[in-house]
């Protein structure tokens, strides 16, 4: 028994890290009627909050209190300062703390930005005695009294442009091409010269001077951009055969698949594992299934609920989730079950435009063209925010999860598409030129790619995730009129155009192999692909960037922004058992963490061991042929003589029950 008692006290610190890791695993947050949940998550009373006391460790209880006296035509900064909310989102900092323009929309470099709905203006604009904003921000007196009146100087322009005489910019490309771009003639002035002896020409890269003007090039296996910027070539995205993964090696391109993908040995195409794709869309007559791709037959799901709206699925448990177009109602449905009376999940503080679903963090993203904004919400419905406002029309959004970005698109007087992180933050603009009306997204996601339709354009187009190696892979084929849902899957591209009332498919790559696998819709509208591959799993946010979280990721909508931290058992021994409403938990993936991997490794092996020694022991001391001598040598070494031989109990143990935290849906 020494042996086994030395196993046991060596394994005993494992089962009870695993086992309180397990039971603190289910412990709620804070109580959402009497306490505030702090950014560290800690849990005060709502008493203190906003009491001009930090009784968070983190000060969180005091960030969004504002000041009660400012008016109502003034802002309040975090640091509680008043100001004009004419002074917002003008470039400057008012406050002091940047939060007058921490929420503002981009404009590109060199331009400023109006306001809501309005435009972006070059800089030469500025303090002209004229006012181009709708606001006349451009002309305020507290602003052009600070800042010199604007033309745009040589340093403002960008390597490829070139400075005119009062200020402008224009391409250098259009230098010495015999034709005055800029309004006082300066870019064809001096065109004698060796235009790469000045700042290369304006090239990234080989400036090359001609008898009128120069011409840029690029080194092989670079491209030109924009007539002077070089970029890289991808052979793989310039070739465009492979579906999922490319490898280009020594001049030769390998294409294979994803995991939960098989490559079709004749076609050389990806097919996803686990049987055929089914397709749900709405029309004006309610949400409908189409069970098999390649027959036409569908079933309705929702006959009582008209409504041609945008339409998400969550894959593991076959739901349907989808609201009318313009309304404030997200629905959900059963696919597994007869046709039903659907269930409202969520009532919007503002129309939803288009809608997504962030599978791993169960989250909600849509936008609102009516409030300008992209908008989230847990996906039981308890609770919602703005998460990203001041935005020009609205119309599109989409998310992944996997590499934790959020995509949505503007259709205003500078359309553009803009990609964040999931809480709305580290916004850049992905496209911005040669984009007119971007009204619907897609996501390939074994390839990285968004895809986007224009209606103007009446295309379909793809960019990576970083903006670059863009391509048009559908154009105006007599069913791109009026797109509304669009959807990636395998290697193709699908639609739905309310024109020709009908629902495609093309090659995802250039647009062949039109076919029609719906016609005569009434008023289709959005269209989702139901398929578990395309909503692999994979790790929460917090378990990112080397990050170990043990135990659960907590996503908090209560921050100024949508938070996602990790919720360790320490800090929620003393929590209520009411979960609030303001925030929910997703289990860590204890696949993820190698240290839990480890240590699951080690009980593992131990209680082998340890039920192998046992029943080596359990022999040895029971068996009717044990000598005489051994007996009295126990007998002896217990200690107590008083030890008679009977039938063994086996003792009871405490059985610590472990419980996983279960994303907190809908009731269901």
């Amino acid at each position: 028994m020494g042996h086994l008692g030395g196993l046991l006290v060596l394994i005993s610190p494992l089962i009870w890290i695993q086992t309180r890791g397990a039971v603190g695993h289910s412990l709620p947050i804070c109580n959402k009627r009497l306490e505030f949940s702090c950014s560290d998550g800690g849990c005060v009373s709502l008493q203190l909050v906003c009491n001009g006391q930090n009784d968070c460790e983190d000060g969180s209880d005091e960030n969004q209190c504002g000041d009660k006296r400012c008016k109502n035509d003034e802002f309040s900064c975090t640091n509680r300062q008043c100001i004009s909310t004419r002074s917002l989102c003008n470039g400057i900092d008012d406050c002091g703390d940047g939060s007058d323009e921490a929420s503002c929309p981009m404009c590109d470099a060199g331009l400023f930005f109006c306001g809501p709905s309005d435009a972006c203006l070059p800089n030469h604009k500025l303090c002209d005695g004229q006012a181009d904003c709708q606001n006349g921000n451009d002309e305020l007196k507290e602003f052009c009294g600070s800042t010199e009146a604007a033309p745009q100087t040589s340093s403002e322009c960008t390597a490829s442009e070139f400075p005119c005489g009062d200020g402008l910019c224009i391409r250098q490309s259009w230098r010495c091409d015999h034709s005055a771009d800029c309004e006082d003639g300066s870019d064809e002035v001096g065109c004698e010269q060796d235009e790469c002896r000045i700042n290369n020409g304006g090239c990234s890269h080989h400036c090359m001077d001609q008898p009128m003007g120069f011409i840029c090039s690029c080194p092989d296996h670079m491209k030109l951009l924009d007539d002077t910027q070089c970029v890289q070539v991808n052979t793989c995205l310039e070739s465009d055969v492979c579906d999922q993964r490319c490898v280009y090696v020594n001049g030769r391109l390998t294409c294979d698949c994803t995991q939960g993908y098989l490559k079709n040995l004749t076609s050389g195409k990806c097919q996803a594992e686990g049987g055929g794709a089914q397709l749900a869309f709405t029309t004006s007559k309610g949400a409908q299934l189409l069970q098999n791709m390649t027959n036409i037959r569908h079933r309705e799901l929702a006959p009582y609920l008209p409504g041609n709206g945008p339409v998400v699925t969550l894959s593991w448990n076959r739901t349907l989730y989808w609201a009318q177009r313009g309304q404030t109602l997200i629905y959900r449905i059963s696919l597994d079950k007869k046709p039903q009376k659907p269930v409202v999940v969520l009532q919007t503080h503002s129309s939803v435009t288009s809608l997504a679903i962030d599978w791993i963090h169960l989250l909600f993203y849509w936008t609102s063209m009516e409030m300008g904004s992209v908008n989230v919400a847990l996906l039981d419905g308890s609770a919602q925010r703005e998460l990203v406002t001041m935005l020009a029309q609205p119309s599109a959004v989409a998310v992944d999860p996997l590499q934790g970005f959020l995509f949505w698109t503007q259709c205003g007087s500078f359309p553009k598409i803009e990609r964040s992180g999931l809480d709305g933050r580290d916004r850049i603009p992905l496209i911005t030129k040669s984009l007119h009306r971007p009204l619907a997204l897609a996501l390939d996601i074994p390839r990285h790619l968004l895809y986007w339709y224009d209606q103007q354009l009446r295309s379909i187009s793809r960019v990576d995730f970083d903006g670059h190696h863009r391509k048009t892979v559908v154009e105006s084929n007599g069913y791109l009129d009026q797109v509304f849902g669009l959807s990636v899957f395998e290697g193709w591209v699908f639609w739905s155009d309310d024109v020709t009332h009908s629902i495609c498919q093309a090659d995802k790559h250039n647009g062949t192999n039109l076919k029609v696998l719906l016609s005569h819709l009434t008023s289709p509208g959005g269209l989702v692909i139901l398929h578990p591959a395309l909503q692999p799993k994979g790790p929460s946010v917090c378990e990112r960037h080397g990050t170990v979280c043990q135990h659960a990721c907590v996503i908090s909508l209560s921050h100024p922004s949508l938070k996602f931290s990790c919720n360790f058992p320490e800090d929620a021994s003393n929590r209520s058992q009411e979960s609030p409403t303001i925030c929910h938990t997703v289990p860590a993936s204890t696949l993820s963490n190698p240290t839990m991997t480890a240590i699951l490794f080690l009980i593992m092996f131990f209680s082998v061991l340890l039920v192998g020694l046992t029943a080596w022991w359990w022999k040895g001391e029971f068996r009717s042929s044990r000598p005489l001598d051994a007996l009295s040598f126990a007998l002896k070494e217990s200690q107590d003589p008083l030890i008679t031989r009977g039938p063994l109990v086996a003792p009871r143990t405490s059985v610590a029950k472990e419980t996983l935290l279960k994303p907190q849906l809908d009731g269901q």
